[in-house]
């Protein structure tokens, strides 16, 4: 983990929530929204595309902004004390 900072509030360097982005894929029913089929990364169908968005995002704990961990570490890395 690297220093952070939030482009929000511009204060905090401290109080962050980690959210995990843990991906399901899954086929719905069109008109109940029911799960009709859940997929594994080996199974999916060719009209499927796997998740390749990021493990992870932050939430600054002060004011609530949420984003991606680079958002808050490069502005940490550009208002360096």
């Amino acid at each position: 983990m690297e220093p952070m900072l939030c482009p929000n509030c511009k204060t905090n360097r401290t109080r962050f929530n980690l959210i995990e982005q843990r991906a399901r894929a899954v086929k719905l029913h069109p008109q109940t929204g029911e799960i009709e089929h859940e997929y594994s990364n080996d199974t999916l169908d060719p009209f499927h595309l796997p998740y390749r968005g990021p493990d992870y995002r932050v939430q600054c704990a002060a004011c609530g902004l949420i984003e991606q961990p680079e958002m808050f570490i490069k502005h940490a890395q550009h208002f360096q004390k």
